[in-house]
């Protein structure tokens, strides 16, 4: 079988599982007779408190802003002077591919930043790589203040093997809270494993054209070394997840049901939620509406009917941007070349 056909039959699987996951979270809505779930989850979007889903979405733009002003960082020093323009077009291109192609992002990321100001792929692919390191640490010391805070809560819910008056206890239920204990153990295990396969496939892929490309990689890993500012870069790296952060605690604010969970439950759904994304499934999607449910239930009693549909809200709401600017920079990206191309 030839490489195409395997990658088009993991992406029938990939989008095969994405719907079966989504389809069982759908399934565990119980509505009022004559209600369809459509209905309930259009009622929870009408019941939210728009202030508090616009300040999601700030926090969201400013989080790509921010990701591209530290992308500039670690372009300096290898003298690619990077704008904060470019940079955030590039960004949000990348996390609009990604929706269709799971880590699909990070290369067109670098190719639209070479269309923009001509940074050489193998230059701009070693600094993601170099990114992707850092926010994996700072993952794994989120998901472990987490621990430290959150302890009991988070042990109960990796010790749950049964449901009882605190779980949901519709027929289906046993199956859900498997399927999301297995996905919360995949999760964290992509979260560990991600970086090295990432690192692994760039310069594999590279170093099969040309020693050149592997030196371009190479320098950009190892860049943040050679950072002017590596205070910056930290703050830059700590404002990012602090922003990832506010996007999810504003939109619990923005339901009535979810708006007094406080701030450290908040952050361990948070941390719930980004290990469901690192799941490499579109967006996310299937993993995020199993495993965010489950943690909203047996953590903190919420209903199951209102976490599922909070769930799909949040994560409805987070595509809608990325969509949104995503599809605008995809279509600026193209404008500011054409004007570079013909000197206007």
């Amino acid at each position: 079988m030839s490489n195409k056909a395997v990658n088009v039959l993991k992406y029938i699987v990939m989008l095969g599982v994405t719907g079966t996951l989504l389809w069982i979270s759908f399934q565990n809505i119980e509505v009022a007779e004559g209600e369809s779930k459509r209905e309930f989850i259009g009622k929870a979007w009408v019941s939210a408190d728009k202030l508090y889903l616009m300040l999601s979405a700030i926090a969201a733009v400013l989080s790509h802003v921010v990701r591209a002003e530290r992308w500039k960082l670690l372009l300096k020093p290898l003298n690619h002077p990077l704008s904060l323009r470019d940079g955030f077009i590039s960004v949000m291109v990348g996390y609009f591919i990604n929706l269709a192609i799971p880590r699909g992002g990070e290369v067109s990321r670098c190719y639209t930043l070479y269309r923009l100001n001509k940074t050489p792929v193998d230059i701009s692919i070693g600094t993601v790589v170099a990114e992707r390191v850092i926010d994996l640490i700072f993952l794994l010391l989120l998901i472990g203040t987490s621990f430290l805070v959150q302890l009991d809560n988070l042990l109960y819910f990796f010790g749950k093997i049964n449901l009882d008056e605190t779980a949901p206890s519709e027929e289906g239920g046993s199956m859900t809270l498997f399927i999301g204990v297995a996905l919360f153990a995949l999760g964290l295990f992509f979260v560990i494993y991600y970086v090295y396969k990432s690192h692994r496939y760039f310069t594999l892929k590279l170093l099969s054209k040309s020693r050149k490309a592997f030196k371009g990689v190479k320098s950009g890993v190892l860049v943040i070394f050679r950072l002017d500012s590596k205070v910056n870069f930290i703050l830059y790296s700590l404002l990012i997840w602090v922003l990832y952060y506010l996007m999810s605690y504003f939109i619990l604010m923005a339901f009535p049901e979810t708006s007094t969970i406080g701030l450290l439950a908040a952050l361990t759904i948070f941390v719930i939620g980004g290990i469901a994304m690192a799941i490499p499934l579109p967006g996310g999607a299937g993993s995020y509406h199993v495993l965010v449910p489950l943690g909203l239930v047996i953590l903190y009693g919420l209903e199951q009917d209102i976490a599922v549909a909070y769930t799909f809200i949040l994560h409805g709401w987070q595509t809608a941007i990325i969509i949104l600017f995503g599809a605008l920079s995809l279509f600026l990206s193209q404008y500011y070349r054409n004007k570079s191309e013909h000197g206007k």
